[in-house]
Formats: structure tokens, C-alpha cells, sequence
């Protein structure tokens, strides 16, 4: 199958990468970042490797970097615009 749409695998890959390139620039070793967020290094290992992580670490390690709010977004419902019209009809 064919799409131009991203793949979840490729989502998660490209997230993994992003975060290995944050901590990295931090200056933060696997051992360390675990430690302080309370994510067992195998789980960071296998995220930065494979992309796969459970949402509680991923939330856990994007807290310690100071982008949970990063999360906000996600998820929201979204106003249909006809919905509010109906609110100003007479």
C-alpha cells in the first residue's frame, strides 16, 4: 500500500531521532537521562533505537526536557463552524 500520508513507524523514528539529537546536545548520556527521568535505560535504549516507547515514558523523558507542554495540541476536538452559526441564528 502506497500513501503519501506518514507512517506511525516512521513517526515514531523520526521522534526517536529528534530526541536522541536533544540529548545529545544537552550533553546527556542514555544512563544519565534515565536516571532523572525515571525511564529504565533498556526502555530509552530500544525508544532511541526503534522509536517504540510507551506514552508514560515518552511523557516522562519530554517532562524531564521541558517539552511536555508540547502535548497540548494533540488530540483536540475541533469546532465544526456550522456548529457556531447555529448558535447565532435567530
Amino acid at each position: 500500500m502506497y500513501s503519501l500520508e506518514p507512517t506511525p513507524l516512521k513517526v515514531s523514528k523520526a521522534l526517536a531521532e529528534r530526541h536522541r539529537s536533544l540529548r545529545k546536545q544537552l550533553k546527556m548520556s542514555q544512563e544519565e537521562m534515565a536516571e532523572r527521568s525515571g525511564v529504565s535505560l533498556g526502555s530509552l535504549k530500544r525508544f532511541e533505537n526503534t522509536g517504540k516507547i510507551s506514552l508514560d515514558s515518552l511523557l516522562k523523558l519530554m517532562h524531564l526536557l521541558g517539552r511536555l507542554n508540547e502535548f497540548d495540541n494533540l488530540l483536540l476536538v475541533k469546532e465544526n463552524p456550522d456548529d457556531i452559526k447555529k448558535l447565532f441564528k435567530d
